[in-house]
């Protein structure tokens, strides 16, 4: 049987974008409205503010090559030095609203996908290593969790409003994606597909905004598992320690009120004690 732990008691409103860092080992995650770095230290099994971006929100996080992390906040660019705190703004993006999920490919390009506005849904931007800015996918009701299967030919995307996580074939020369099709589509009233990762034997796992758990899928997207959680607004998940063999699950708490929504709320976990392990995330070479 799993274990579960909760490690932070943040109380984010959004807690999102989990990320091991395995020079330092340590997790990383952002509140994102609040602007927030946070890390999490499992030897001394302590946690604090890594960084507050004066900028705004911060929607996402990439590893760079060097140890640095990439912050992506509203339609900005950031170099955060994790030993130093230093921040260096990078790039900007010609994008209407904020930044939502990000992830390097195997390349050191990044996927970065950005919030619908009042008048215009999201779009799915990559941004190559010299520093150019595709648009790859447009109108995309909230672009949200991103991966790769093992082989690197096929690239994750969710598109959480309209209850989808698509497939497409993906060119590790390029970065271009073709073949769209979808490789789950949930239910109205099964929770919204947030935040996602690939484990080492190919199964996706999809976390359930208002569904309360983290859904495990087949390679064919067939769901074979699943882990509930304190909290109903349940965001992203990644794998991380020394053999990437932990999984550790932001959650949201966007009204303030734990109990409507679950005494784990806006807290950050961890689960162990699971038949299969995860693999590092990709590092970006953007700066």
């Amino acid at each position: 049987m799993v274990r579960l732990e909760r490690i932070a008691d943040t109380h984010s409103h959004t807690g999102e974008g989990p990320l091991w860092h395995p020079d330092r080992r340590r997790l990383y995650w952002v509140d994102i409205p609040a602007g927030r770095l946070w890390s999490y230290d499992p030897e001394t099994d302590e946690h604090g503010i890594a960084y507050d971006a004066p900028s705004g929100p911060i929607g996402g996080l990439t590893l760079e090559n060097d140890g640095a992390l990439l912050l992506f906040t509203r339609r900005t660019v950031e170099r955060f030095e994790p030993e130093s705190g230093a921040t260096t703004a990078v790039l900007e993006v010609d994008a209407q609203t904020r930044f939502n999920d990000v992830i390097a490919d195997p390349e050191g390009r990044v996927f970065c996908g950005t919030m619908p506005g009042a008048e215009t849904l999201g779009d799915l931007y990559r941004i190559d290593p010299d520093g150019r800015v595709t648009t790859v996918l447009e109108d995309l009701d909230i672009p949200n969790g991103m991966g790769f299967t093992g082989d690197r030919e096929t690239f994750y995307v969710t598109e959480s409003e309209a209850h989808r996580i698509y497939a497409f074939d993906y060119d590790r020369d390029t970065g271009d994606l073709t073949n769209q099709r979808t490789f789950r589509e949930t239910a109205a009233d099964d929770g919204i597909p947030d935040g996602m990762t690939v484990d080492a034997s190919g199964h996706v796992w999809s976390a359930r905004w208002n569904g309360g758990r983290v859904v495990r899928h087949a390679p064919t997207g067939e769901p074979v598992s699943e882990i509930e959680f304190p909290a109903r607004k349940v965001s992203s998940v990644t794998f991380g320690g020394a053999g990437y063999e932990t999984l550790y699950v932001t959650t949201a708490l966007t009204d303030g009120d734990r109990s409507r929504e679950g005494d784990g709320a806006g807290a950050v976990f961890r689960v162990t004690d699971l038949d299969t392990e995860g693999v590092p995330e990709f590092r970006s070479r953007i700066a």
